[in-house]
C-alpha cells in the first residue's frame, strides 16, 4: 500500500509542474507584466512611469526566466518565475496586488467555505444514494417513473433559480433565515441553513439519476441474479452487493467536489454573501487582483490532485481487483 501511496504521489508531481508552467505561461508571457499594468491602470494612455511604478511595487519589473545582471544562484532567483510560481510549491503565496496576506486570507476565508460545501457535500450523498436506492428497489414502478421525472424536470432547472427562488420564499415570505450575510461561531447557523438546503435540493435531480443509472447496471449482472438465486432478500442485494460493488463510479464522482470543499462555490457565496474563498475569487477577478487569481488556480489544482489520489487509494479498499494489481 505505501507503494501504491508513493507511485501515485511520483505521478502528480509532473502534473503539477506542468499546471503550474502553463498558468505562468498564460499570466506573463502571453499577458506580459505590461499588459497587466494597463488592465489594472484603467487608464487609456498609461504613461510608462506610471507602468513602471505599478511593477515595481508588486515585484513585476524583474526577469521572467534569467536574470543576467545578477551572479551566481541569484540568476534564477531573483526572477519573476522563481518569486511568483516556484515559491507556491512552498505555498507562499505572497502578497496580493492591494497589498494583503493572501495565505492569511486563504487560511481565514477557507473555514466559511467549508462550513457550507461539507454539509453540502455529506447531506447531499446520503440523500441522493437513499433516493438512487429506492428507485432502484421500486424499479419499473410508479414510484421509478415518476421519480425519474421528478429528477429530469430538477435537473433542468437553473441553480440560480434555487437560490433566488429559496431567498425569496424561505428569506423574505416566510422570513425563517437571513436572505445573506455571514457570522462567526454558533451565530453562523443562521446564515448556512439556506445555502447548505439549497445545495442540496439543487443537485438531487442530477446526481439521484446519475446514481440510479449505476445502480440499474449493477443489478443486471450476474452476481446479483446469483444472490437472488441463493434466496437473498432484495433489500440485502440491494445494500450489501449492488451498493458495495457500485463504489467505484461512485467515488469517481465524489473526487470532483473536494476541491470544492475548500475552494467553496463561486456562485452560491456571491448570492448569499459568504466570505469564503469563492466569493475571494469573485472579488479578485472583479479587481483584476493577479496575485490572488494565480495563487487561487494553483490551490485548486493541488486539491483536485489530492483528490484524485484519494480516490486511487480509496479504490484499493472497496475493489480487491485494484489492490492486488
Amino acid at each position: 500500500m505505501i507503494a501504491y501511496i508513493i507511485r501515485r504521489l511520483l505521478y502528480a508531481i509532473p502534473i503539477l509542474i506542468g499546471v503550474n508552467v502553463i498558468t505562468f505561461t498564460l499570466f506573463f508571457v502571453v499577458n506580459s507584466p505590461d499588459d497587466m499594468a494597463r488592465v489594472h491602470l484603467g487608464v487609456k494612455r498609461v504613461t510608462p512611469e506610471a507602468i513602471r511604478k505599478w511593477k515595481e511595487e508588486r515585484g513585476y519589473d524583474k526577469a521572467l526566466l534569467y536574470n543576467g545582471a545578477a551572479a551566481g544562484a541569484q540568476a534564477f532567483t531573483d526572477t519573476i518565475f522563481y518569486e511568483k510560481s516556484v515559491k507556491l510549491f512552498a505555498f507562499e503565496f505572497g502578497r496580493s496586488d492591494q497589498g494583503r496576506d493572501i495565505g492569511y486570507d486563504i487560511g481565514n476565508r477557507m473555514w466559511a467555505s467549508l462550513a457550507i460545501a461539507l454539509p453540502v457535500f455529506l447531506l447531499g450523498l446520503a440523500a441522493y444514494l437513499t433516493f438512487a436506492l429506492l428507485m432502484a428497489f421500486f424499479r419499473a414502478t410508479y414510484v421509478d417513473f415518476w421519480g425519474v421525472v421528478a429528477c429530469v424536470m430538477m435537473m433542468s432547472i437553473s441553480g440560480l433559480f434555487y437560490i433566488i427562488g429559496g431567498q425569496y420564499l424561505v428569506g423574505k415570505l416566510l422570513n425563517l433565515v437571513p436572505i445573506s450575510g455571514y457570522d462567526g461561531g454558533a451565530n453562523a447557523l443562521k446564515f448556512l441553513v439556506l445555502p447548505v438546503i439549497i445545495g442540496v435540493v439543487s443537485g438531487i435531480g442530477a446526481s439521484t439519476r446519475w446514481y440510479r443509472t449505476i445502480f440499474l447496471e449493477e443489478i443486471s449482472k450476474d452476481y446479483v441474479r446469483t444472490a437472488r438465486a441463493k434466496g437473498l432478500s432484495e433489500l440485502r442485494v440491494l445494500f450489501r452487493h449492488v451498493l458495495a460493488n457500485a463504489m467505484i463510479p461512485i467515488l469517481t464522482g465524489v473526487v470532483v467536489v473536494i476541491p470544492l470543499l475548500f475552494m467553496g462555490s463561486l456562485v452560491t457565496e456571491a448570492f448569499f454573501g459568504i466570505p469564503g474563498l469563492g466569493s475571494y475569487t469573485i472579488d479578485a477577478i472583479n479587481s483584476q487582483d493577479f496575485a490572488v487569481v494565480r495563487a487561487m488556480v494553483f490551490l485548486g489544482s493541488v486539491l483536485y490532485i489530492v483528490g484524485l489520489i484519494v480516490t486511487d487509494i480509496s479504490y484499493t479498499w472497496v475493489d480487491p481487483r485494484v489492490r492486488f494489481e
